[in-house]
């Protein structure tokens, strides 16, 4: 397996209520930064958006950010943490972007936004758009009822056995980095 270069985060342009949030996702940019992986994400200094991005920039790492025009705006590029910025006519075209950008990808705690863009790439990766490895990085647990929704999805006989082992999960940022490098998956041709 090629070694990974430049990981997509999806997360939170909000801080959640728990300090762990935002510390876990210091603790994941920093190493990033120590394996020197570039960090793609969408834009901006808000929320865990800013929080990792903020993280790998003054750590030295190199930082990706992805915003659609309507949102090139003082209120969310609130100081510089990115090395460059790719402004793009939509968010249809953000994600594009960024998935095309990423060798892997990681859903950290987040809202809507999150949740969609990580089951877009995971569908995506169930069709064979890519081969590319998709986790989550379960901070106290918060990923858990996605978790039970896909594994109740497996029970019932929607989701196969290979699909569902794709999502790889941890707590810990080292172990999830470790993960994403080591372990490859193959899933069966979904329309065949």
């Amino acid at each position: 397996m090629s070694k990974i270069k430049r990981i997509a985060v999806f997360c939170g342009s909000s801080f959640g209520k728990e300090d762990e949030y935002r510390e876990n996702a210091i603790r994941l940019g920093l190493e990033m930064v120590k394996r020197s992986i570039s960090l793609v994400y969408g834009g901006g200094a808000k929320g865990l958006m800013g929080v990792i991005a903020e993280t790998v920039h003054e750590n030295g790492g190199h930082v990706i950010g992805v915003l659609p025009e309507s949102m090139n705006k003082p209120s969310v590029r609130l100081k510089a943490v990115e090395d460059e910025m790719i402004i793009v006519p939509d968010m249809h075209e953000r994600k594009k972007r960024m998935y095309e950008e990423a060798d892997a990808f990681i859903a950290m705690p987040g809202g809507i936004g999150t949740i969609e863009e990580i089951s877009e790439i995971y569908t995506w990766r169930q069709l064979g758009y890519h081969d590319k490895n998709i986790a989550l990085l379960n901070t106290l647990g918060y990923w858990n009822p996605f978790i039970r929704m896909l594994d109740e999805g497996f029970e019932k006989g929607f989701i196969r056995k290979e699909v569902r082992n794709l999502l790889i999960t941890e707590e810990n940022p080292s172990i999830l980095l470790d993960r994403l490098q080591s372990e490859k998956y193959t899933v069966p041709e979904k329309l065949g």
